[in-house]
């Protein structure tokens, strides 16, 4: 499994949010795709939060190709306050427990 977690903060989060909403369909419709989770921060009113999960790295390549990944990055960077963070990891998937 490959995931991916990107941090940044944005100067209008409401639309970040919106948009990330607007595409996560998309997203989680493409191939590989495990799961697209986005979050606001609880203590920073500028922060969010997306983590991916994905079958392997090459889907997640597939998806920083896709129409989805150019959209969220006209809407998302001018507004991003900072450089974003991505911190991706190759991980075995122990158990899921329900």
């Amino acid at each position: 499994m490959f995931i991916a977690i990107l941090d940044f903060k944005a100067t209008d989060r409401p639309t970040a949010l919106a948009q990330l909403d607007e595409e996560g369909d998309r997203v989680r419709a493409m191939p590989g795709n495990v799961a697209f989770r986005v979050y606001a921060s609880r203590a920073d009113d500028a922060a969010v939060a997306v983590v991916h999960e994905w079958d392997d790295e090459a889907s997640f390549a597939g998806y920083l190709r896709s129409g989805s990944f150019a959209r969220l990055g006209e809407v998302l960077r001018p507004m991003m306050v900072e450089a974003p963070v991505s911190r991706r990891f190759d991980a075995d998937l122990l158990e899921t427990v329900a």
